[in-house]
């Protein structure tokens, strides 16, 4: 007879000695099972390499980063297939929500948009269950800057609110994050209204957040980030000095190793160009951020972006000397 069937029939006769006895040893036993230290033994080593990533690509190859992340991931797996205490499940998710978030952002990065979907899928599941509501935000808020800088940004503004209602009013990581990723979607989808309001938003929040949450990583909301977000926003408004203000601080801030955030702002700065009226010049910045990357940064993200730029160029301008040779390194 199991212990169901035992206490079953042990409060068959009401809330008899032996009844309460069963009913102690049911307690017990959950108690037991509470306090006792089934941690997996490398669970804190592997919260900590999720935090390390976090500080980004640090000058790798974002291929050679994403072969490390997911090597570690896959070892927290065994962790979610066995049954763990609520808190150390709780552990486990979390760190499985943050890694398979970074997954998804280098995937993002290399421009593989359906694997990026699929890994935010998964590390919304995660942090869903890790009862970690910041986390689920953060995650929400990544996952709309595919579809924000894939041709999309209806999509984007539609998942950025709804990772504000996930995040709440509370000046966090991620609700700044996803307000300033709202107000480049709305820009982009010509909503200037809203965006203005997400970019007030995303300032108020951002002059109130804690010096933890100010951190310069992916997993917090720094103000490099913060610039970049905006650069993006402000350009897309046709606000250009505010948005030079914006590139030139973000500048300041980024490592000489940050590859792709520095090719990204000098393309936000070429496109601020050609809003001002100097479209051969903004085409010819464009072309030599391009030329001098590493062949592995020139697809995926940055080129969209530059591809953004010679989409906006009208196309009684096309065949100028200049815009020719943007497309011809575009499709090249």
């Amino acid at each position: 007879m199991n212990r169901r069937q035992l206490l079953r029939g042990a409060l068959a006769a009401g809330l008899t000695g032996a009844a309460l006895t069963a009913l102690t040893d049911t307690r017990q036993s959950v108690d037991l099972a509470l306090t006792t230290d089934t941690t997996p033994a490398d669970l804190s080593d592997l919260e900590a390499a999720a935090e390390t990533y976090g500080y980004g690509y640090h000058g790798a190859a974002p291929t050679r980063f994403l072969a490390d992340l997911v090597g570690d991931l896959t070892d927290l797996h065994p962790y979610l297939d066995s049954p763990q205490p609520v808190a150390t499940r709780m552990r486990v998710c979390r760190t499985a929500g943050q890694m398979a978030g970074m997954t998804a952002i280098v995937l993002h990065d290399l421009g593989s948009r359906k694997e990026s979907r699929g890994w935010f899928a998964t590390a919304a599941a995660a942090a869903k269950e890790s009862g970690d509501s910041q986390l689920h935000a953060w995650v929400l808020a990544r996952e709309a800057m595919v579809p924000l800088n894939y041709g999309a940004p209806r999509t984007a503004a539609v998942l950025a609110e709804k990772a504000r209602t996930v995040a709440g009013p509370r000046p966090t990581a991620a609700a700044t994050l996803a307000a300033a990723v709202a107000a480049r979607a709305y820009a982009l989808s010509r909503q200037p209204e809203q965006a203005r309001h997400a970019l007030a938003a995303a300032e108020s929040l951002m002059e109130r957040l804690d010096a933890g949450a100010r951190a310069d990583t992916w997993l917090t909301h720094g103000e490099q980030k913060h610039h970049v977000h905006l650069s993006h926003a402000l350009t897309a408004l046709g606000d250009t000095r505010r948005a030079r203000q914006s590139q030139q601080r973000a500048l300041e801030l980024s490592a000489p190793t940050s590859t792709m955030t520095r090719a990204l702002l000098a393309i936000d700065a070429a496109s601020c160009v050609h809003h001002d009226g100097d479209t051969q010049e903004a085409c010819q910045r464009t072309i030599a951020v391009l030329s001098d990357l590493p062949a592995v940064y020139r697809s995926g993200l940055v080129r969209r972006r530059a591809l953004d730029l010679y989409q906006s160029i009208p196309a009684q301008h096309h065949q100028e000397a200049s815009v020719r040779v943007l497309r011809e390194v575009l499709v090249g």
